[in-house]
């Protein structure tokens, strides 16, 4: 059995140096760490250098020159040949039973696809308030406490993948979503039609430290709304399929009457009940102003 730790990164060196230690101190270690760097200038070369030395697994450095989130996954995949892949962000921090827990939660659930928590951390000054609480909603991932069978997959970020075990796409992830994200979505419907089974790691933590310019309201509500085209694009992209972009068109837009008008009296309620009413508002907005041109650009160069 081969275990590769998969971690794209582009421009974020110390926080990459915090995620390959976070593997180095796994209970169990994989058989290598998969570092690819996206930056064209190759800017991760040098930390990745130091990290290698008395690292405690092999460390794989991959420059891949092309940004765009896909042509970074696309080429992690490709460069190792191990069975089991656990993708981290190179944002993200595991706790020291992860990759145990992953692989455990694939034996006992017989789920080629686990997903695992993820908790967002963020900076001092930005502990309470409303953007607080919307940032926490964006970036975590909670689920529940038991390790189990899932009907809904989840993103790449802290996902276990058994290869021997799916029919995999090539390339893996659409490099339609390079700059817009979305490629784990639409990797994850092509397995669902294949009545893939999905799993949940419940103690397979992974934090994530959002740092600006993350954590400022323009990119909360940037992703929020990217989010929301999800599901009218997939409409779309289906041939003939008009009247799943009416539904969600229509959908978009009675969460931006709804949500829109609750979000003010939300706030007198709590932080928390006002941060989900100003999602669930741009979401609707991302529904009904679905078109590509319109897409935000949260990766590659363009970001």
């Amino acid at each position: 059995m081969s275990v590769a730790v998969l971690i794209p990164t582009y421009r974020r060196n110390d926080a990459l140096a915090d995620a390959v230690r976070s593997v180095f101190a796994q209970t169990r270690l994989p058989d290598e760490i998969v570092i690819v760097d996206n930056d064209p200038q190759a800017g991760a070369q040098e930390a990745v250098n130091q990290l290698a030395d008395g690292a405690p697994v092999r460390l794989s450095y991959v420059h891949e020159p092309n940004p765009g989130v896909s042509n970074a996954r696309n080429t992690g995949f490709a460069h190792t040949r191990a069975r089991f892949i656990a993708q981290l962000d190179d944002d993200e921090t595991a706790s020291p039973h992860w990759l145990a827990s992953l692989l455990d939660a694939r034996k006992t659930l017989n789920a080629p696809v686990v997903f695992g928590p993820v908790i967002a951390q963020l900076p001092d000054p930005l502990t309470r308030g409303v953007r607080a609480a919307y940032t926490q909603r964006l970036y975590s991932r909670l689920g529940s406490s038991d390790t189990q069978v899932i009907d809904k997959p989840h993103g790449c970020g802290n996902a276990l993948f058994d290869r021997e075990a799916l029919d995999l796409p090539s390339p893996v992830f659409d490099q339609a979503a390079n700059e817009i994200g979305g490629e784990d979505d639409m990797l994850f419907q092509k397995l669902q039609a294949q009545s893939v089974r999905f799993g949940w790691a419940a103690q397979a933590d992974v934090y994530e430290h959002v740092q600006a310019p993350r954590q400022s309201w323009g990119k909360l509500l940037q992703r929020s709304f990217a989010y929301g085209q999800g599901p009218t694009q997939t409409s779309a992209q289906s041939p003939g399929n008009w009247a799943g972009v009416a539904f969600w068109m229509g959908v978009g837009a009675a969460q931006v009457l709804v949500f829109g008008a609750c979000a003010p009296l939300a706030r007198l309620i709590s932080a928390k009940a006002a941060a989900e009413c100003l999602d669930k508002a741009a979401q609707g907005l991302g529904k009904l102003i679905w078109f590509e041109a319109c897409s935000p650009r949260l990766y590659g160069a363009n970001a």
